[in-house]
């Protein structure tokens, strides 16, 4: 077993900028940001005058919160939906302030203007809707705590819708921010029909919160340690908010006395509108809510977002310099890409062969291990804070490349491993034939000038010369034939089916004849055939061979089939040639080898080349 650690990852010089699916995310998302906000602004101009009390601009500033936060996560994590819901509520919540800002200033009860601003208006019911049941319903990581709550969630949606429509045609006496009647309103029964329904719908909404926040008390009881802390203040701000939007209703209906009274519906308002993104920017900011952090840089204490990398971003930063690496340092490059995305004391990546590369300081057991192609990954506990569910995402995207990286070093691995061994079988060759006949024909020549040798003895050194040229030739072919340099593919396995001592048939596409193609291509194909050949001599006890060539769709195919007799496939891999399937491999192509007993062999290899 071997272990390296690895270095840092270097910053690449250049990067490429963002995809047009990166750069449409991020205008929708600041769209959706400023409309809001733009909403809030003018929506509390318009209602508070040109003399804006410092109460409205606690308000606003309240409100702003919750588009601030919602494009922060938008931004940074856009496969999340939590932070589109955010923004969607946040738009709600600009038009719908817009509306009353424009009934107030503007509205006489008729005309173009008070159906837009009543259209606005109406905004605000979904707002409600989305800030009691949805956002704390997904929280945090976007989803619903279970399937069981799918029914939950569509009944939210129709009781949003329900109290959506209430709004928009009831009369204008239900609504008291309506001061100036309702244009789109129905009279008689149709509007009772319509101040129903929208109440039904209201109190439903409210109904699906409270469970709601049954449920987020249960899971901050019961859940992950890790996601406990956001659960608590994620149900404290449900019920912060709620109390804040039933003391509001209560103290419209029942009539504003004193300034008591202004003062407690103002405290009402405030909590109901801050309270969720407040606990938002509490979990972002305290609790690194997905993945968001904020710290301080330098001596000069300047905040900022420290933002951990997406997986695309990941592999934008490594791939120029994957590229330039060998395949054992580019998995050192990514254990430490893992390493630092997670921000865990050390990551590992370990090849089926028990090799590990390690990046940072290996102390304590893996408390994560997740399967990557043919080995895995395994990470340290985290420098601050435990693994959670964004963690084991990230991790998951990237044992995708860093399988194929772990694939290709051991590739690498095994062509090396064959390199060398054919290394040693040529040295051993040489050793045991050519050079032991070169050592017999020295001593022979220094013999027959010590003793004047005859024609007879030169004869014989003359024959040994022959044999050792022969061998020396047979050695050289071995290692790349020069018919298959001069003559090409086609004629290198002619020459090479000539000599056997078995009835062979070689068939080539007549397009090959007239086709040469790279080197490693040729010498691939050639010693796969010849060590197919070689093969069903020496094990198969073959009497007849036959070898194909062809050249078709974009790839050049090779077969050698025998008669002989055969073997039971172990499912061990190919046998002697699996330093030839590895360098087919390498090339793009593969090698396949089946055999039935006492029915012969056949070895099927292609390699892609262009047509």
């Amino acid at each position: 077993m071997t272990s390296t650690a690895s270095h840092p990852v270097p910053a690449p010089a250049s990067s490429p900028g963002p995809s047009a699916s990166t750069t449409s995310t991020r205008v929708l998302a600041t769209s959706m940001a400023a409309v809001s906000v733009a909403g809030i602004v003018a929506g509390v101009l318009l209602t508070a005058g040109m003399s804006v009390p410092f109460s409205e601009w606690l308000f606003l500033a309240a409100c702003a919160v919750l588009p601030s936060v919602g494009l922060l996560i938008a931004l940074r994590r856009s496969d999340n939906p939590y932070g589109w819901l955010l923004l969607a509520a946040a738009c709600c919540l600009g038009l719908g302030l817009l509306g009353v800002g424009i009934l107030t200033t503007y509205g006489d009860g008729s005309g173009p203007l008070a159906v837009a601003a009543v259209l606005l208006t109406s905004a605000l019911p979904v707002f409600y809707g989305l800030n009691w049941v949805f956002v704390p319903l997904i929280f945090p990581d976007g989803r619903l705590p279970s399937p069981r709550w799918r029914p939950v969630a569509w009944i939210a949606v129709v009781a949003i819708f329900l109290h959506w429509l209430g709004i928009l045609l009831s009369p204008d006496e239900v609504y008291a921010f309506l001061p100036y009647g309702n244009p789109l309103g129905l009279e008689g029964m149709a509007g009772l029909l319509a101040a129903l329904v929208g109440g039904f719908g209201q109190l439903a909404a409210f109904l699906v919160s409270l469970s709601v926040l049954v449920s987020l008390v249960l899971r901050a009881r019961r859940g992950p340690r890790t996601e406990r802390r956001l659960l608590r203040w994620m149900a404290l701000g449900v019920a912060a908010g709620l109390s804040g939007s039933v003391l509001t209703v209560i103290l419209e209906q029942v009539g504003q006395i004193g300034q008591g009274g202004h003062a407690l519906s103002w405290l009402g308002v405030m909590t109901a509108m801050a309270a969720l993104p407040v606990v938002i920017t509490t979990a972002v900011f305290r609790h690194n809510l997905l993945d968001i952090r904020v710290g301080i840089r330098g001596s000069r204490l300047f905040l900022i977002f420290d933002l951990r990398p997406t997986v695309d971003e990941l592999l934008t930063e490594l791939g120029p310099g994957l590229e330039e690496v060998e395949p054992v340092k580019q998995l050192g490059r990514l254990a430490e890409a893992v390493r630092a995305g997670l921000e865990t004391r050390w990551a590992a990546v370990a090849l089926a062969d028990g090799t590990r590369v390690v990046a940072g300081r290996e102390d304590g057991e893996a408390v994560l291990t997740v399967p990557a192609g043919l080995g895995h990954i395994a990470c340290g506990p985290k420098v601050v804070g435990r693994l959670n569910a964004e963690d084991r995402r990230l991790l998951g995207s990237l044992a995708v490349p860093i399988g194929l990286a772990i694939q290709s070093a051991g590739l690498a691995a095994r062509l090396v491993n064959a390199q060398e061994a054919e290394r040693r079988r040529i040295e051993r060759n040489i050793h045991d034939g050519a050079q032991q006949q070169l050592v017999a024909l020295i001593a022979g020549l220094e013999l027959a000038r010590a003793t004047g040798g005859g024609p007879d003895s030169l004869t014989l050194l003359r024959e040994q010369a022959r044999q050792t040229l022969a061998d020396l030739r047979e050695l050289a072919a071995g290692i790349h034939p020069s018919v298959l340099s001069q003559g090409g593919l086609a004629e290198a396995v002619e020459e090479r089916c000539s000599r056997l001592p078995v009835a062979t048939t070689v068939t080539v596409d007549p397009a090959l004849r007239s086709r040469r193609f790279p080197d490693e291509v040729e010498g691939a194909v050639y010693f796969t055939v010849s060590e197919a050949i070689a093969n069903a001599l020496k094990h198969a006890d073959a009497s007849r061979i036959e070898a194909r060539l062809a050249w078709s769709g974009g790839r050049l195919r090779a077969a050698v089939s025998d008669d002989g007799r055969g073997f039971e496939r172990d499912g061990s891999g190919h046998g002697g040639l699996g330093a030839l399937a590895d360098r087919m491999a390498a090339l793009g192509g593969g090698l396949d080898v089946s055999s039935t007993p006492g029915e012969g062999t056949l070895v099927s290899a292609w390699v892609p080349v262009p047509d």
